[in-house]
Parts: structure tokens; C-alpha cells; sequence
């Protein structure tokens, strides 16, 4: 197969982006190339909410990227071809009309490393490791990705505001665990070993939210999504005491902030790059972006 070349221009555009394990479902990727970028510079891959507006995300990300120089890469699934949390959050690893477990090289979470090397195959960058950052269903997406895929080419990936989580459990079926899809114990070691970063917004407490997941198994985490994220990170750091294995994940709170995609990216660009958590008035200073 040809390999696949992406060479955005300077400022902000979108290319089509066809996956070889998905040719019948094409998506685009949204990019912002700063004029003073080089390849060498810091790559940012953003994974949008259940809204699959992966422009909007990519915009969040605009005054960061001229800050500090930055690739921003949102690829949009859009839901014609990837419909429902099964096909995006849940990343096509089960085909629930046959009941069975797709082929490991057709699960979603992939999709992102590919980018990176038809990024690289284009002479856009020449990082070996990039940044991965998901708010809301990209949440999800990004820490299932951890759960189930080698990241080796993510530095660092921040979670912020899943709506739920799989657990770090081989018991529990996916979604809800990671059982029944293949992993073992080596996955899960290395995923606890892994340094992700959980962003939780103080403030995303609805417990009505029409949008929050509302599933039995998504309520046994909790009634909101801030308690949610309490739950996963307390339950797995349990987990793997008593697996003994060694256990990275940190859970950072961002205070003031509730459902608001593009306040997290402001908090997890501040929070890589300078060091620090602003504070509210820094973060929420428009209407907030739920989705």
C-alpha cells in the first residue's frame, strides 16, 4: 500500500486523511502550523468530544501553539462513518452485530500513530514521540488507547473529563474492563507503569447531564464525572498494589473548571509547557464548550 503523506500548510487547515484499516470510512485531520514551527518542534494530537468537531478542539489549541510553537493535530471521526460511542469512544474493537472481537489492526486507537508517520513520511516533523490530549468521548478515546495499544510514540497523554473509564481490570468485559479482547497481564502492567494524566474539572458535577453516560456499569464509577475520576484512579492504583506492579498515573484537579473542552486544553497546555495549573481566571473566559 502507498504510504499515506500529510504536509498541512502554515496557519489552519483540514486534509483528508484515508486509513489503511478503515478505507470505507474517511476522515480529515485539522491541523494548526504555526509560521515560526519547525520539525523539531512539540507535536500536539487532540481528540475531540462526542460532538466530532475536531476544527473546534484544533482552535483551542491556537494560542498555545503560537506561545510555544507547536503542531496541533486533530483528526475528526465523523459520525456518518464512525456512529455512536461504539465506533469512536469504544474504538471498533468489538463488532457487536456478529458478537466477536475485531482483528487487532482494525481497533480505532491506531489511527493516531498512523497520522504521526504519514505526518513524518511528509517532512513535517521528525519527533519520534508526540503529546496525545482527549477532553470528554476523547477522554475516552485516549485512555482506552492507553489500555489496549503500545504508546511508545506518546510522551505524555492527558485524560480529561471522560464521562467513564474502562477499568484496569482483565476480569470485566470491555468496555467496562479490559477483559475478553485479548490483553493479558503484560498490557496491564504497562499501562499502570505508564504516566497518564487524568484531568478532572472540579466543577463537572451535573449529575443530570443528558450527555453523561448513563449506563449501569458507568454509575457503579460514580454520579458525575468529576466522582468518576476518583473512582478509576483510586480503584487502579488499588489494583495494582495488589497486583504488585508499579502504578504512575497521577489525577490532577483543575478547580473552577466544569464540562469545558476549551478550558482543559488551556489547563493541559499550561500544565506541559509551563509548569503549572492556572488558576479559573485563566481557564474560563468564554461560554464553555460541553462536548
Amino acid at each position: 500500500m502507498t504510504t499515506t503523506i500529510l504536509r498541512p500548510e502554515t496557519g489552519r487547515s483540514t486534509l483528508p486523511f484515508v486509513d489503511q484499516y478503515h478505507p470505507d470510512r474517511p476522515l480529515e485531520v485539522n491541523f494548526y502550523r504555526p509560521e515560526s514551527y519547525r520539525p523539531e518542534d512539540p507535536v500536539i494530537i487532540v481528540q475531540h468530544g462526542m460532538l466530532r468537531n475536531g476544527d473546534e478542539y484544533r482552535d483551542f489549541w491556537i494560542p498555545a501553539a503560537e506561545k510555544h510553537r507547536l503542531l496541533i493535530v486533530a483528526p475528526t471521526f465523523p459520525d456518518a462513518q464512525f456512529p455512536m460511542a461504539e465506533s469512536y469512544n469504544n474504538g471498533l474493537i468489538l463488532d457487536e452485530s456478529a458478537g466477536l472481537v475485531r482483528e487487532k489492526q482494525d481497533w480505532l486507537y491506531g489511527v493516531p500513530a498512523r497520522v504521526l508517520a504519514a505526518l513524518q513520511a511528509g517532512g513535517v516533523t521528525t519527533q519520534k514521540q508526540v503529546r496525545l490530549y482527549g477532553h470528554s468521548a476523547g477522554g475516552q478515546f485516549s485512555h482506552r488507547l492507553l489500555a489496549t495499544q503500545d504508546h511508545s510514540i506518546f510522551s505524555d497523554v492527558v485524560a480529561a473529563n471522560p464521562g467513564w473509564y474502562t477499568l484496569p481490570d482483565l476480569s470485566r468485559k470491555f468496555p467496562e474492563g479490559m477483559g475478553g479482547i485479548g490483553l493479558d497481564e503484560t498490557q496491564l502492567a504497562r499501562w499502570f507503569a505508564y504516566p497518564m494524566h487524568i484531568f478532572a474539572g472540579d466543577q463537572d458535577i451535573d449529575e443530570a447531564d443528558p450527555n453523561l453516560p448513563d449506563q449501569p456499569e458507568a454509575f457503579a464509577q460514580g454520579p458525575s464525572r468529576y466522582k468518576r475520576a476518583y473512582f478509576v484512579y483510586d480503584f487502579a492504583k488499588k489494583q495494582a498494589q495488589s497486583l504488585g506492579m508499579p502504578f504512575n498515573w497521577k489525577l490532577i484537579d483543575v478547580a473552577g473548571v466544569g464540562h469545558d473542552g476549551a478550558a482543559m486544553s488551556r489547563a493541559a497546555a499550561a500544565y506541559w509547557f509551563e509548569g503549572r495549573i492556572p488558576p479559573a481566571s485563566e481557564l474560563v473566559f468564554e461560554e464553555a464548550t460541553n462536548l
